[in-house]
């Protein structure tokens, strides 16, 4: 296995620290050379460096001016990830971003263009690719066991704070452009690039928050419509992280999506109510399975290093990653 030098550029996305956990306790693949904080983070993100002692903190010149750096992995706050990422790239390196990129789609189609160009590497964290159960569904769904697929029914919910919610006024788009690309990621896997998208994102309202916390968007295709849906105000909303795929065999729904198992940071994803035509009984509440425990961005990372190291193909190439964007912003609600 070859061992990758990494420099992690950012610790304002939510998922920078869990990231560098996961780089961290993968030592046979990664070694972490440097973390650079961009801008003002070193100073926002201070009471997130605690962890990270023992890692050389540069700026991001000095971080990516390093001698012998295989790749770069980029958890900066959401507006700076398209920059950062494409600064990488130009420095010859491989790319992990964090999803799903800045709002401006010229910065991010040169991005893909530099990556093209580049021959390397250019890896967004969309997690749930790597989640066993959604890669279970994934599976089925392609060998053709449920039959033709005419809907996908996404959903990431969660509970936000005030504040929280009032952070996603910067993003046109809110809770759809937050997590709502999560769900539109789904679905194009499965349904590929749609004939039309109907945006319906909106404030709740709740709390006297104006930013749009409500994300919605339909997303129809020949033989019928999927949808999307991303609330930040819903209570026990994190348990209404489901996925639901219906064609004309059968029916998978995955619900919850992630639940905790214990508190070790572990998550249990359960796969419910795999119905199968014959079985329409109402009495019939199908199969149920739950996954091992497993780390939720391990996955994910190991799966970066592999591509990396040239051992494995990256399945989500650049022209997927620009189609899965352009479709994103149109959730949101821009006329591309």
């Amino acid at each position: 296995m070859k061992r990758l030098n990494v420099i992690q550029i950012g610790l304002g996305h939510d998922h920078a620290c869990a990231v560098l956990e996961s780089m961290l306790r993968q030592k046979e693949r990664f070694r972490v050379c440097a973390l650079a904080l961009p801008e003002c983070e070193r100073e926002k993100y201070a009471d997130r460096l605690a962890p990270f002692a023992d890692i050389p903190l540069l700026t991001p010149e000095e971080a990516l001016a390093l001698q012998g750096t295989d790749a770069a992995v980029i958890e900066t706050e959401e507006k700076n990830l398209t920059r950062c990422a494409a600064q990488a790239i130009g420095r010859g390196l491989h790319v992990h971003m964090d999803k799903p990129g800045g709002e401006t789609l010229s910065d991010f189609e040169a991005l893909i263009s530099a990556a093209k160009r580049s021959g390397k590497v250019l890896h967004l964290g969309y997690m749930y690719r790597y989640n066993p159960a959604v890669r279970d569904m994934m599976k089925r769904v392609r060998a053709g066991e449920l039959g033709e697929i005419f809907c996908v029914e996404a959903q990431m919910n969660c509970a936000l704070s005030d504040e929280k919610r009032a952070w996603l006024g910067q993003f046109r788009g809110g809770m759809m452009f937050y997590l709502g690309c999560h769900m539109v990621d789904v679905i194009l896997q499965i349904k590929g690039k749609p004939r039309e998208v109907i945006p319906m994102n909106c404030a709740t309202g709740i709390g006297g928050v104006a930013a749009k916390d409500f994300g919605m968007a339909a997303l129809r295709y020949e033989n019928g419509v999927c949808f999307a849906k991303t609330c930040g105000a819903e209570a026990s909303g994190y348990l209404r992280r489901q996925i639901v795929v219906c064609g004309s065999k059968g029916t998978i729904e995955l619900n919850p999506l992630e639940a905790y198992a214990g508190n070790t940071g572990t998550y249990l994803c359960t796969r419910t109510r795999r119905v199968l035509k014959d079985c329409l009984n109402w009495a019939y509440y199908g199969e149920t399975e739950d996954t091992a425990p497993f780390e939720r961005f391990d996955g994910m990372m190991a799966a970066f290093g592999e591509y990396a190291a040239k051992e494995r193909e990256n399945p989500f190439g650049c022209d997927y990653e620009l189609l899965l964007y352009r479709t994103l912003l149109q959730c949101c609600g821009d006329k591309i």
